[in-house]
């Protein structure tokens, strides 16, 4: 089995011994940003995307950020990291930027390193999961809307105690809501909502991650006819939907089967995963 590398800011070290340097922040205090991105036959995907809102984040949380670090920049240092530890087809990557060591809460200085770490994945393009995935509400810790919520920053403990919450109940996973009752997100997806044939998804205003494949998505299908709303999802509407399904960058398109004592369709879901393959596929053979 090839090994797999990491790449420690420009150093590229073997994955199968420890390459965190002592006293990093984003260890510490999960002070940093990252993206998960998918990758298919070999590439990275949807880059711009993705490094277009890892520098927001950055930007958000006070991190500077060198003007090199753009999408070409890290597009060549993961296929480089792809390439040396042989990952050929199906892929994920972590690209994380933390900010540079020293200080405690305060920190010393305000600049950054970025870190990348690859792994191969089973399939070579998006799958629908076969069967549907069982979910519930998490009760235990509400999302609270503020100026980070749109990011993926390293302060993920809440999406940790959800997962868990659900492996406890023996489900799939947990939508995650905030104070109002609004549904937001699942502990590691966006949520989309089909009633008639339209797509209802929590609006960015509402306080969810601005996913990458949420917003592939929305633009599949706008393009292929289908209409997309921004709103307020209560778990009223959970109920009264056709389908439901959620969305990120790595798994594309999960259909989920039940909610309660609901079950749900995968109609909508089938078609975005045939349309969303359909479109890597010709950006792939540019």
């Amino acid at each position: 089995m090839a090994i797999s590398f990491v790449n420690n800011n420009g150093t590229i070290l073997p994955a199968d011994a420890p390459t965190i340097h002592p006293g990093n922040r984003g260890h510490l205090y999960g002070d940093g940003v990252f993206e998960s991105i998918r990758v298919i036959a070999g590439k990275p995907l949807n880059m711009e995307n993705h490094i277009k809102r890892l520098l927001e984040g950055a930007k958000a949380i006070k991190m500077r950020t060198p003007s090199f670090f753009n999408t070409n920049f890290f597009e060549e240092k993961i296929k480089e990291l792809l390439y040396r530890s042989a990952i050929k087809e199906g892929g994920r990557c972590r690209l994380s930027l933390d900010r540079v060591t020293g200080g405690a809460y305060l920190p010393d200085s305000n600049e950054c390193t970025y870190y990348i770490e690859v792994y191969p994945y089973d399939v070579n393009h998006f799958e629908l999961n076969a069967k549907g995935l069982e979910i519930d509400i998490y009760q235990d810790i509400k999302l609270q809307k503020n100026f980070l919520s749109n990011y993926k920053t390293k302060a993920g403990l809440t999406y940790v105690m959800a997962a868990l919450s659900a492996q406890e109940k023996g489900l799939d996973d947990l939508f995650l809501s905030n104070d109002r009752g609004n549904i937001l997100e699942t502990s590691s997806c966006n949520v989309f909502v089909v009633s008639n044939g339209v797509l209802y998804t929590p609006g960015l205003d509402e306080g969810c991650l601005a996913g990458t494949m949420r917003m592939q998505i929305i633009n599949l299908a706008l393009a292929n006819g289908i209409k997309v709303y921004e709103c307020a999802i209560l778990p009223q509407n959970l109920l009264a939907a056709d389908e439901i399904f959620v969305t990120n960058a790595i798994r594309g398109v999960n259909w989920i089967g039940g909610y309660r004592t609901k079950r749900f369709y995968n109609n909508m879901s089938r078609k975005l995963v045939v349309l969303l393959n359909e479109f890597w596929e010709k950006q792939l053979e540019l």
